[in-house]
């Protein structure tokens, strides 16, 4: 590979990291093709990029990507595959899942919106972050639960308890 080519690798590496906050990096050496073949179709499927890049042009395009993903510099050794998403625990997910058929993939390192998860033991962390979706699902179920719990008191005969206790507040004043 000619200087050329490592440029134009770097720069859609660079590319890529900047655009996205969701970037995880994993050991697939050891995995057979077969394997691998299944977890290409499996990132396919959920459309999670995923990619086998050499250690030294992935450390220039983080470097140049203007994103502090300088923790994870210390996991760029031996063979490291990167999965991209715009789901934060989607990778994680997968990697999960995928470690019951094969050994073999190891997390090495995550970059999840600013944050950067080291070790492969940071992996039941990773699965457990909640993506938008789940966040704003909460926050909406909050935001229900009083409404639904004055309705029920409405609906249950609970409308007679509410008016005595509005006019024994208003006694009071």
């Amino acid at each position: 590979m000619n200087k050329d080519e490592k440029k134009i690798i770097i720069d859609n590496l660079t590319a890529t990291l900047k655009e996205s906050g969701i970037v995880y990096l994993a050991n697939p050496s050891g995995m057979t093709v077969e394997k691998t073949n299944i977890l290409r179709r499996k990132c396919f499927d959920k459309n999670i990029t995923f990619r086998v890049v050499k250690n030294t042009l992935l450390k220039k395009a983080m470097e140049a990507s203007e994103k502090d993903f300088s923790p994870l510099f210390t996991e760029l050794k031996g063979t490291t595959a990167i999965f991209i998403d715009t789901v934060p625990n989607g990778p994680a997910k997968l990697i999960k899942d995928f470690q019951k058929t094969s050994d073999k993939l190891v997390l090495k390192g995550a970059f999840v919106d600013e944050s950067c998860y080291v070790g492969s033991d940071q992996l039941e962390a990773l699965v457990n972050i909640k993506s938008r979706e789940e966040l704003i699902a909460d926050v909406v179920a909050l935001l229900q639960s009083p409404i639904k719990n004055v309705m029920g008191a409405l609906q249950n005969n609970g409308g007679q308890k509410i008016a005595g206790i509005v006019k024994a507040l208003e006694e009071r004043k």
